[in-house]
């Protein structure tokens, strides 16, 4: 039995191609994702390690929690602390360590390091251990600054020339006294880096005389864990914290493997989607294959193989398709996985230097994967034939299912549709997080009733083409005939192409709803004609607010500005705005009271106001950072969306006890409305700094539209592994019916259908059943997208259903080019079968 398998798999080479392809696809994407995010993962964890070479213990203040009306507070380490760490037994050195954002543009004004990464720091004395300079001097004074070697590189700076950089808003202009290397993560990552001297970098991230940590080096001789207990000894423990060099750079490392885990996870989701398309393959493959071998297989039962040795033979066949596929697929997966970390370049997303990693663990999933999918995908195949009475088998009768199988194929598949359509529909009446996993459950329940009902619903959907089909004649209507003569493959085949296109229809209709909800947002929420903030979210300086009010054009501002406080024993961010100009600024719908912020008097959003059982003229007190109380009284609630909500207040109430005022965006309004020239004005007198974001409504909706754009363009770029493995199926499905349909079309051929003919017949059987997978995933997408934008209406006033229609239509499109695509190999194979070899074969 073992031979006979090896003997038919190199007897099928050619019927068994699709199904290697699409099992090596599904195995590339895994073994790939595998590959890209273990090379990424282990670089930076080698490059985050060499960043800690000079640190055998880090102290840091330690964070004191929020308590009563007292609000949290983090102390900040002292010079005589720093003084103090280095004088302890075992320490030869200790580095005070300050940093913050630092925005530093290219010779062409724009931002460099996409703003997140973009980082700012000190430079140690004359000679920093953590920072060798490759050229130049040390900083000193603020009008001097270090860049770091890749930065320089690739803005083309040099040292003497000048740099443009902001710290929180205002432009600085440094002259750059020196380049260093540096092994930071941000840096690899494609960020810069900015060190002035101590002094300089103090004032200028407001941390006059103090550090956000102390690193000392251990003398020679000295562990870091003794190191470490006599700093302990030393400072006090209730506002610092020591932590071993070693344990930074662990913790670095389980980070970065946390931060990559979820990137792996959600390539593995598509590349798992990818693998359960091709199990419809792999089926239809072995069923097919199966089905044309019916009599031999009856043979072999008839000579005294066993039940068990049929099924065996044919998992034997499945074993080593699966294993070539996963080999292949795990070789593809290696230069997919080297490909996508070379390709990171090419987006401006450096990755630091390292081998690439394959891991035992890649290997054995790869091949795991591989085997296991296209072994439990040709079982069923296998278990039916051994089924097969020997006598049935010869004589056929055991072609068509029974009346009994279809029905309880058909309530099974009722039974599961009308329990996800149940749980979905609950699911959207729960709202929030808490109907997410409800209506996960609910989809996966819906899509397996669908698929169970396919066979069924193939007869009336593929019916309503006929009037379209009867354009095309005999092959028209013969096409018709063949998509179904065997529902269950047609369905098999087009369940492959419906399932891409229900995730693809799916997310287009929620990013769609999303962008209109967001729009319609922002159009209503807003009456000011600008909003000015930082390109990487961090807080402006309150200077950028005094600047932009003392324009002739400028007629309102208003900073948003946040600040936590303590409100029945709860931590609430407060909002600080200017009190007379808010209301020109914005147009929120009121619940009740008026909306008047001045004084004591405040307005809170719906959500907070619901939390704490308030309403227009209830008082509460509140607990500001600086420790005073104040009661205030609320004059309304307003509707709060995802733009605008919280408690605001006037900045003159609010500032007074506020230690450091910083405001994370600035509403503006002019005389002339918006403008290309007002929009000129702004930015100039705010320096045109690259750092600092000036946009109307049409530019907030615009940033948004292009994040959407990105993230559907990356998830159809996912999603086309499994529509092209979809492909592949079709192809199979149709070149392996094209073979044992060869004495038919032998037949039809010798009565008079040309060879155009038969072209014409295959390409519309494909085209018809990939249509009928299409208007099924359009259609589950659809009510998918629905479904999730109940959930998000819950919390999103502004929500509403959009249809892209005309997406949808190129959907279709898709489906109906795949089908004439796929149609072209089967249907060229066979307009060339020779009609009496045709006629005689079995």
């Amino acid at each position: 039995m073992f031979r006979t398998a090896l003997r038919n798999v190199l007897a099928h080479k050619a019927r068994l191609l699709m199904t290697v392809l699409a099992v090596m696809l599904g195995v590339a994407f895994v073994s790939g994702t595998l590959v890209f995010t273990n090379t990424i993962s282990n670089a930076y964890q080698n490059s985050s390690a060499k960043g800690f070479d000079q640190v055998d213990v880090a102290v840091t203040p330690e964070s004191q929690e929020s308590e009563g009306d007292r609000l949290g507070t983090t102390p900040e380490l002292t010079q005589a602390q720093l003084d103090t760490s280095a004088k302890v037994p075992g320490a030869a050195n200790a580095i005070g360590v300050v940093s913050g954002f630092t925005a530093i543009a290219d010779k062409d004004g724009k931002l460099i390091g996409g703003g997140f990464q973009s980082q700012g720091g000190n430079y140690w004395g004359d000679k920093d251990p953590r920072y060798p300079l490759s050229e130049g001097s040390a900083p000193q004074g603020k009008d001097q600054v270090l860049i770091d070697s890749e930065t320089a590189k690739r803005a083309g700076y040099k040292v003497g020339d000048t740099v443009r950089l902001s710290i929180d808003g205002p432009v600085l202009t440094p002259k750059i006294t020196g380049i260093f290397t540096t092994d930071d993560g941000n840096v690899a990552a494609g960020g810069s880096l900015a060190l002035f001297d101590t002094a300089s970098a103090q004032a200028l991230f407001g941390k006059a005389g103090t550090y956000d940590e102390i690193d000392v080096k251990a003398a020679a001789g000295t562990s870091q864990t003794a190191l470490k207990s006599a700093l302990d000894k030393a400072l006090p423990k209730d506002t610092t914290e020591t932590t071993t060099g070693k344990r930074l750079a662990d913790d670095q490392a389980e980070a970065i493997a946390s931060s990559m885990s979820g990137l792996k996870q959600g390539l593995l989701v598509f590349a798992g989607i990818a693998l359960f398309v091709g199990t419809f393959i792999i089926a239809n493959t072995f069923t097919m294959l199966v089905a044309q071998r019916t009599k031999e297989l009856a043979l072999l039962r008839a000579v005294g193989a066993s039940r068990r040795q049929v099924t065996r033979s044919v998992l034997i066949e499945a074993f080593v398709v699966g294993t070539v596929a996963a080999v292949s697929g795990l070789v593809a997966g290696i230069g997919i996985g080297a490909g996508l970390r070379a390709l990171m370049g090419t987006f401006d997303a450096a990755v630091p230097a390292g081998p690439l990693v394959i891991t035992p663990g890649t290997v054995g999933a790869a091949l795991a994967v591989g085997i296991l999918i296209t072994m439990l995908a040709a079982w069923l195949p296998g278990r039916r034939a051994a089924k097969i009475p020997p006598v049935a088998a010869m004589s056929s009768v055991h072609a068509q299912a029974t009346v009994k199988s279809l029905v309880l194929r058909n309530t099974l598949g009722a039974l599961f549709s009308a329990a996800g359509v149940a749980v979905v529909l609950a699911a959207t009446s729960m709202g929030g997080s808490d109907g997410q996993a409800p209506m996960g459950l609910g989809a996966v329940l819906l899509i397996i009733g669908i698929f169970i009902l396919t066979p069924l619903l193939s007869r009336p959907l593929i019916a309503a083409a006929a009037p379209i089909l009867r354009i095309f004649g005999v092959s028209g209507k013969l096409a018709r005939q063949n998509s179904v003569r065997n529902p269950r493959r047609t369905a098999a085949t087009a369940s492959a192409l419906m399932i891409g296109l229900t995730l693809i229809t799916g997310m287009t209709v929620m990013a769609g709803s999303l962008q209109t909800a967001i729009n319609k947002m922002a159009s209503s929420s807003l009456k000011a004609d600008y909003v000015v903030s930082m390109a990487n979210g961090n807080s402006l300086s309150p200077d950028v607010d005094k600047k932009l009010g003392e324009l002739d054009d400028v007629t309102a501002t208003s900073p948003l500005r946040n600040a936590a406080s303590r409100i029945d024993g709860e931590t609430e961010y407060l909002t600080g705005v200017t009190g007379s100009t808010i209301g020109d600024l914005t147009e929120l719908p009121m619940d009740n009271g008026t909306f008047k912020v001045g004084g004591s008097r405040v307005v809170v959003d719906d959500t907070t106001a619901e939390s704490h059982d308030w309403k227009a003229g209830s008082t509460f007190t509140v607990n500001y950072e600086d420790g005073k109380k104040q009661q205030l009284t609320i004059s309304g609630v307003y509707q709060g969306n995802e733009m605008i909500r919280g408690i605001m207040l006037d900045n003159a109430t609010l500032t007074p006890h506020v230690e450091d005022p910083a405001d994370m965006q600035v509403m503006v309004k002019t005389s002339d409305g918006t403008s290309s020239a007002t929009k000129d004005k702004l930015e100039e007198a705010l320096g045109s700094n690259p750092a600092i974001k000036v946009q109307d409504k049409q530019d907030i909706s615009n940033d948004i539209s292009q994040m959407f754009t990105l993230m559907l363009n990356m998830l159809y770029g996912l999603l086309a592994m499994a529509v092209l493995v979809a492909v592949l199926g079709v192809i199979n499905t149709l070149a392996m019916s094209v073979f044992e349909r060869s004495q038919e079309i032998g037949m039809l051929r010798a009565i008079g259908l040309d060879r155009k003919g038969i072209k014409r017949m295959v390409r519309l059987e494909s085209l018809v059943i990939c249509l009928f997978g299409g208007v099924l995933g359009i259609g589950l997408g659809v009510f998918f997208g629905w479904a999730a934008g109940e959930l998000l209406a819950s919390t999103m006033s502004t929500y509403e259903l959009v249809l892209p229609w005309t997406r949808m239509a190129v959907f279709l499109l898709l489906a109906a080019t795949v089908g004439v695509l796929a149609a072209l190999w089967p249907a060229r194979r066979a307009a060339r079968l020779n009609m009496l070899t045709a006629i005689k074969s079995e």
